[in-house]
């Protein structure tokens, strides 16, 4: 698995070779998920039922917020990595993201919580990138699918299990402030582990670039973020994808809550379905990302598509905890099949001289999915009902799919991984 260079004979790629810095980037990766999930379940109740706000599109723009900034955030974070260094950016996504909990929950007005996810916005996009910078840096080529679904794995895991504590501690205790403790935690944890423990990765990058053909040009910003959005064939299939996963997170991060409450369904039991699609998700991405690193890319991506679609279509149809159980799960195996695997794609469609940024641009339009995806379903919501708005999700995520499969190029394999051509 190790690859060395005679000019760099202290840097090595590879799993087992990088191991220490590995898990420690996994586990801070965990403290960055932590820190959304303390809003799946609790923040979108605290605008209905505390501040009392009627109107659905109005209590998910806490998403939009978060889910404007984000993209912004990744789509410079990749561009100032190579400037500045991963580590460095990996610190300041903590030091903006630190205020956070505090703002939820202590903050007076709704005004507070949407300024509280812009700054967990940049937090996202600085942090989240870097982790998964990082860990692809560390690994080479050969692993990267599997090291995607490991940073995944930590990260949504966690998502899952903060949903599932912040909506027992809020059934128990209140919605706020005592749920958001855990967030305070994670932030001074994950600040301290970056600052003391965690090393910068620009060696591991210039040692894979020796090892691979120099770029036919050098490529700037705006050229990458073409390419990457549309100018190639596997670089549009997966941002496409990629903004429409996300686009149904986004709404039903927003929406179910509201949604499950609506049938009389409590915060704690909310706060288990909750819990559920994010740690599947998780989970499972330990299984998926080596899958893709054997099987190839697109059928994954397209089939984890569809397997989405029909966890929406059935969420709208029911009215039981037990099928929005199983809709959860179905959300949460299709999100497995994509989320490592639309990053691997990426990855292999990219040089190493300008990965981070490509990745960045990806970053950009997925995340740009949660502020579509929650302003849309708030506004259908809002006139139709929450049923047409996740039916609609469900129809767009399903289209998605067939355009995978329709334009996606499979990888051929090399040593038995996918790369690129």
């Amino acid at each position: 698995m190790s690859e060395q260079n005679p000019a760099h004979s202290s840097v090595r790629l590879g799993m087992r070779e990088n191991w220490r810095q590995f898990a420690l980037l996994v586990l801070v990766n965990a403290f960055v998920g932590g820190m959304v999930g303390l809003e799946r379940t609790v923040v979108p109740l605290i605008g209905s039922e505390e501040f009392k706000i009627a109107s659905t599109t109005i209590v998910v723009s806490f998403i939009v917020s978060f889910g404007v900034v984000k993209a912004l955030a990744n789509l410079v974070s990749g561009h100032f990595a190579d400037i500045y260094g991963r580590k460095h950016m990996l610190i300041l996504g903590w030091l903006i993201g630190l205020p956070t909990p505090f703002m939820i929950g202590w903050g007076p007005s709704w005004g507070w919580i949407v300024a509280a996810n812009a700054l967990l916005g940049i937090n996202q996009g600085f942090a989240w990138s870097m982790t998964v910078i990082m860990k692809i840096d560390l690994v080479g080529p050969k692993s990267r699918g599997l090291a995607v679904g490991l940073n995944e794995f930590a990260g949504y895991v966690s998502v899952g299990l903060t949903a599932f504590f912040t909506g027992y501690i809020a059934q128990h205790y209140g919605l706020r402030p005592q749920p958001f403790y855990l967030g305070i935690a994670y932030a001074v944890l994950g600040l301290a582990c970056s600052i003391l423990l965690v090393r910068d990765t620009r060696h591991h990058v210039r040692l894979e670039m020796a090892n691979h053909a120099a770029p036919a040009e050098k490529a700037g910003f705006w050229e990458i973020f073409r390419r990457t959005s549309f100018g190639d064939r596997n670089l549009f299939a997966a941002s496409q994808a990629g903004l429409v996963n996300n686009l149904n997170d986004g709404m039903s991060w927003g929406i179910f809550p509201l949604f499950f409450t609506a049938f009389g369904l409590g915060v704690e039991r909310i706060g288990i379905l909750k819990a559920v699609y994010p740690a599947v998700w998780g989970a499972l991405q330990t299984v998926t990302g080596p899958l893709s690193d054997r099987w190839g890319r697109k059928g994954l991506i397209a089939a984890g598509m569809w397997v989405q679609a029909v966890g929406l279509f059935l969420t709208a149809a029911t009215r039981e905890f037990r099928w929005w159980f199983v809709a959860s799960i179905l959300l949460g195996l299709g999100t497995a099949m994509v989320y490592p695997t639309l990053i691997a794609s990426v990855s292999d469609a990219s040089h190493p001289a300008w990965r981070a940024r490509s990745l960045s641009v990806y970053r950009f339009w997925r995340d740009l999915g949660y502020a579509i995806g929650a302003l849309s379903a708030g506004v259908i919501t809002d006139f139709f009902g929450a049923p047409a708005a996740i039916n609609a999700v469900g129809a767009l995520t399903f289209v998605s799919g067939a355009i995978v499969a329709i334009i996606m190029k499979e990888r051929e394999p090399v040593h038995g991984v996918r790369n690129p051509r």
